[in-house]
């Protein structure tokens, strides 16, 4: 599936911002399924500096600062990406458990490169609670994909889909307890269940195709940015789960960038000066490219 996706983040302020610094996490990233064929950040006023880095977990970053100060800015990231579909999946696959031991002792490259998310990150990390809701799916000796499944539609049912529930600083046990949140809770959530039990698990960043109701048109501006989960399963590589929508992470999907949480790949982030009173404004467009004639714009 090819897809047209626009980012576009605006800030307007009650006064003039004399300076500011950011850091964008906007480029999707070539993977094994996702090729990114172009892609454009347009930075309006235009900055006084700007680079491009590639950060510890290879993602894209953009960074640019603004020394004349704004009224208004506006960060519009532009792609075109192509996201093949999900290959089969076998459904006897190893045991947790020598997942868990591979890890321990990585002697492969793929198992260093797991390594450093079995580890405590500051929105996802070791819960006596977590571990305990995650071992009534890993059961001693079940294969390891058939659990992340089950574990995925678990945390589904259990937790409500609630904006208005949680921030992006509400920690993990909060949102245990409540079980209540969103896409970026319930993946970290699901992330600290799998590190509790020694299995390495991180936070992806990307969007995910919407569908319009039946008859309607797709609205352009109205789909959001969202957040999943990918476990390493050993041979089998890097899993894709989405715990929001109960479903492996599939050609509906298009990845931004991966890390231990959200604090890594955080899509757009920065310090200023000034500025009184700020009003932030987030519009995210997927489209398949095929169907371009078929969207109305909305207004944001």
């Amino acid at each position: 599936m090819n897809y047209r996706v626009t980012h576009t983040t605006t800030y307007k302020t009650t006064n003039r911002v004399s300076v500011c610094h950011n850091a964008a996490w906007l480029t999707p990233r070539d993977t094994g399924r996702q090729k990114v064929s172009n892609h454009e950040i347009t930075i309006k006023p235009a900055p006084s500096i700007y680079s491009v880095r590639e950060d510890v977990f290879g993602n894209h970053v953009t960074h640019f600062s603004l020394n004349e100060g704004y009224e208004q800015l506006e960060v519009k990231a532009t792609s075109q990406v192509s996201v093949a579909p999900l290959a089969p999946m076998p459904t006897d696959t190893t045991p947790w458990e020598s997942i868990v031991k591979r890890i321990q002792v990585h002697s492969t490259v793929a198992d260093l490169d797991a390594l450093q998310f079995k580890f405590d990150s500051p929105r996802s990390h070791y819960s006596l609670a977590a571990a305990d809701y995650a071992r009534e799916t890993f059961s001693q000796g079940r294969p390891v994909y058939e659990a992340v499944l089950e574990l995925t539609s678990r945390v589904n049912e259990d937790f409500t889909y609630d904006p208005k529930a949680t921030t992006v600083t509400t920690p993990i046990a909060e949102v245990l307890r409540k079980r209540r949140g969103v896409c970026q809770d319930f993946a970290h959530v699901q992330i600290a269940m799998l590190r509790s039990l020694g299995l390495a698990a991180r936070y992806v960043s990307g969007y995910v195709r919407t569908y319009p109701p039946a008859g309607k048109p797709r609205l352009v501006g109205a789909d959001a940015s969202h957040a999943w989960l990918s476990v390493y399963c050993g041979d089998l590589g890097w899993i894709d789960v989405d715990p929001t929508n109960d479903k492996r992470a599939g050609e509906e999907h298009i990845t931004l960038s991966w890390g231990r949480d959200y604090g890594d790949v955080t899509p757009l982030k920065g310090i200023y000066t000034g500025g009184g009173k700020h009003a932030l404004d987030v519009s995210v467009d997927v489209a398949p490219i095929e169907t371009d004639s078929e969207v109305i714009s909305v207004a944001s």
